[in-house]
């Protein structure tokens, strides 16, 4: 019998991806270009997961999330060698980026009970007679698009917190890391093997807005602002709440009490580990006058030396993302035409697949390299009047990610006056560290928290609910209420809020 053209389509090999290391080029695995029948079924599938998986309760949850955890300490050397062939960034990276991804997993799973339970609010005056609280119920299934340069530590802060939290979750990784995320799905499938709670689809773009699309009670994602917005558009049809962790151009300030020591290790490291892929990078040093040229030796003189390389022992890794290496040579060939001076590396630095560090100085405020997310191991240095001058620098931009201030008597000030949704003080990204913090941005960083309390209820719904305790003398809220009782209730007012 001949096969019809539309069963060879049904019956073909389903499209495939390579996942490749961007160091080598090596093949690392194949994955299925998931379209919208593949992710409309994984949802469909993660539905009757999150009604069981809610129905465990926070203790079964708590119980199967540290199961998970354990597993990730257990095999890290296997997941951190993953993600240094597939990502490309050093294992001694790698490791640091499962650390912190155990801590925030084991925080969630011990805290989602203590702070999603119901909890009783006071009622006014005139609701005596009610008893009031509020409780923090599963969405259902979550959506989870994440990024490539954190591939571990970044999606587990959504997907940990939003498990903890009852929901099921559906994760697409970007399509530069996919088996990161298989390796994720595998080890939770070992430790929850009863339902799907934990479901992965692979592809590119399409993949993503086909989840947007795909009914998911509410989506997170990470990853540019341009694409943020994307991911809004997609969502706006169905009205899907969207939680956006977006990019950065964290702004670091160095008063004229720092510990210059400190301050200059902390600026290198936070703006070239991982070669500079990072949202929370500092990617913008403003240093007052009295300390500019001292910083500045003591940068160089921690920069000059560090190399990039396939390696695992290399101080960073490759650019993951070809078209990124573009974009970091835009940055720098426009501060060098601008007059901006490099003392460390130059127009050079970019040679694919790597890029070496470079410290800038003399770079004009209207540069590219000062007002766009460069994403790589760049660093220029900007010498100010005081440090007023400087957070009014900092603030000029459209982003609000982290910030970082290194000073003594005014420093816990001027990182309060930093227009950011976090701040280190006399430290570079520490914030992210602490699980108990919330993690978020204002601006084109975008908007909600994931991390904390407040990222446990993010990933919550909010019921408030009232229970009538007994009947007041005076009800109001009755078509057969005495005659009496709005003259009496005026007076109850004038006596109550009539009076200075």
């Amino acid at each position: 019998m001949a096969i019809t053209d539309d069963q060879a389509a049904r019956t073909a090999a389903p499209e495939t991806f390579d996942s490749v290391s961007p160091a080598t080029g090596a093949v690392v695995g194949s994955f299925p270009v998931d379209g919208l029948e593949e992710v409309a079924a994984a949802v469909a599938r993660a539905r009757p997961a999150a009604i069981w998986w809610a129905e465990l309760g926070f203790d079964g949850r708590r119980k199967r999330l540290l199961a998970f955890k354990r597993e990730l300490a257990r095999r890290c050397d296997e997941l951190c060698e993953l993600v240094h062939r597939e990502n490309g960034k050093p294992t001694d990276d790698a490791f640091i980026e499962v650390l912190l991804a155990t801590e925030h997993l084991d925080w969630a799973a011990r805290r989602a009970e203590r702070v999603l339970r119901p909890r009783r609010v006071a009622p006014s005056l005139l609701t005596r007679n009610l008893r009031a609280w509020v409780e923090y119920q599963p969405f259902g299934v979550l959506g989870v698009i994440g990024p490539w340069n954190y591939p571990v530590f970044t999606p587990l802060g959504s997907i940990g917190y939003g498990l903890a939290a009852g929901n099921a979750v559906v994760f697409k990784p970007s399509e530069h890391t996919p088996a990161v995320a298989a390796w994720l799905r595998d080890r939770f499938a070992e430790v929850v093997p009863e339902q799907p709670a934990f479901q992965v689809v692979t592809g590119f773009g399409a993949t993503g807005e086909a989840l947007c699309r795909s009914g998911v009670d509410k989506l997170v994602f990470t990853g540019s602002a341009a694409t943020g917005r994307k991911v809004l558009h997609a969502c706006a049809d169905s009205l899907t709440p969207v939680l956006l962790e977006l990019g950065g151009k964290d702004a670091m300030v160095v008063d004229d009490d720092a510990d210059l020591d400190a301050a200059a290790s902390a600026a290198v490291w936070g703006a070239i580990a991982n070669a500079g892929q990072t949202c929370i990078a500092i990617e913008r040093v403003y240093a007052v006058a009295p300390v500019y040229d001292r910083f500045v030796d003591k940068v160089v003189e921690r920069a000059r030396d560090l190399r990039s390389g396939p390696g695992k022992d290399a101080d960073i890794g490759p650019i993951t993302m070809p078209g990124q290496l573009e974009v970091i040579r835009r940055h720098l060939d426009d501060a060098l035409a601008r007059g901006a001076r490099a003392l460390v590396g130059g127009a050079g630095s970019v040679h694919p697949p790597f890029a070496e560090p470079v410290v800038l100085v003399d770079v004009p405020e209207d540069a590219l390299i000062m007002r766009e997310e460069t994403f790589g191991p760049v660093l220029p240095i900007v010498r100010v009047r005081d440090a007023e001058e400087a957070v009014a620098r900092a603030n000029a931009s459209r982003y609000g990610l982290g910030s970082a201030v290194f000073g003594r008597r005014r420093a816990d000030a001027l990182a309060r006056a930093l227009r950011a949704g976090m701040a280190s003080v006399n430290s570079v990204q520490a914030f992210a560290g602490v699980p108990a913090l919330p993690f978020g941005g204002v601006g084109d960083s975008g908007f909600g928290r994931i991390h904390g309390d407040q990222g446990l209820r993010e990933l919550s719904t909010v019921k408030s609910v009232v229970r009538q305790r007994f009947a007041l003398p005076l009800e109001v809220t009755s078509f057969q209420r005495p005659a009496r009782t709005m003259p009496l209730l005026g007076k109850l007012v004038r006596l109550r809020h009539g009076r200075s």
